[in-house]
């Protein structure tokens, strides 16, 4: 496929902050149309439009709980009468949860799991036929660095992005043959909100196990985002690509 930047259209869930923030911006930067999907963060997603539009680009805000699927079909109708359906797909909405395996409620498990899998599922499920139709399509979804070596007291959240980790290279198999790449991006410890339950001799005794000595910067994973989507990535697929520091080797 061979369209201008300014007819490609990016999906970036949970970007009214952090990462996803500015994996939005990123795309905006080059002329991209982006599509904002938020849950409950009304002011802090349009804030992120605002930046988004600065580059003059065409931005749509988009709300929908990701575990429901009536609310998906909602908001791909809403994208479908804007005419912006996804070329690229980011899945990045997710939730992190932090205690022994021994104090982990039901309820906590599912939320971790519903937000961070079945989200990612029903989104992808509902916006890759347009992508199969058209014979091109780039899923990226956000792991961690948990995903693949598991962490102490981070159970559920690391089971959860391994699973995303296995659904990224089944799918690149599955959608290959009709041009459309999957990968996961794994990062390491991101400077966000996510990691704000950590004081600051937690946070100086996690830089210091890591080769770069420092944490990640939301604009460094979405250089990473925007590369692997890009129309002369199409050789990569099936990949867990972590950018953390050299933590994990």
């Amino acid at each position: 496929m061979n369209k201008p930047l300014s007819e490609t259209t990016v999906l970036i869930t949970g970007a009214s902050r952090g990462i996803g923030a500015a994996v939005a911006e990123r795309f905006a930067s080059v002329g991209m149309r982006v599509v904002i999907h938020y849950l409950n963060a009304h002011e802090a997603a349009n804030e992120v439009a605002r930046a988004c539009m600065a580059h003059g680009g065409q931005v749509l805000t988009v709300t929908a709980d990701l575990r429901s699927r009536e609310q998906l079909q909602r908001m791909h109708e809403k994208m479908q009468q804007h005419g912006m359906m996804p070329d690229i797909l980011v899945n990045n909405a997710g939730v992190s949860h932090f205690g022994l395996l021994s104090d982990i409620t039901e309820e906590d498990w599912d939320r971790v799991m519903d937000i961070n899998l079945k989200g990612m599922f029903l989104c992808t499920q509902l916006f890759m036929p347009h992508m199969i139709r058209q014979k091109y399509g780039r899923i990226i979804n956000v792991s961690s660095v948990w995903g693949i070596s598991g962490a102490s007291c981070e159970v559920v959240y690391s089971t959860a992005k391994g699973g995303v980790n296995a659904f990224t290279k089944s799918l690149a198999k599955e959608l290959a043959p009709s041009g459309v790449t999957v990968n996961a991006v794994a990062p390491g410890v991101v400077e966000t909100t996510m990691n704000d339950r950590l004081d600051a001799d937690e946070q100086q005794a996690l830089k210091s196990e890591i080769p770069l000595g420092r944490f990640a910067q939301p604009d460094e994973i979405a250089s990473l985002v925007y590369f692997i989507a890009l129309p002369e990535s199409g050789y990569i697929t099936g990949q867990i690509i972590s950018p953390n520091g050299g933590w994990l080797t």
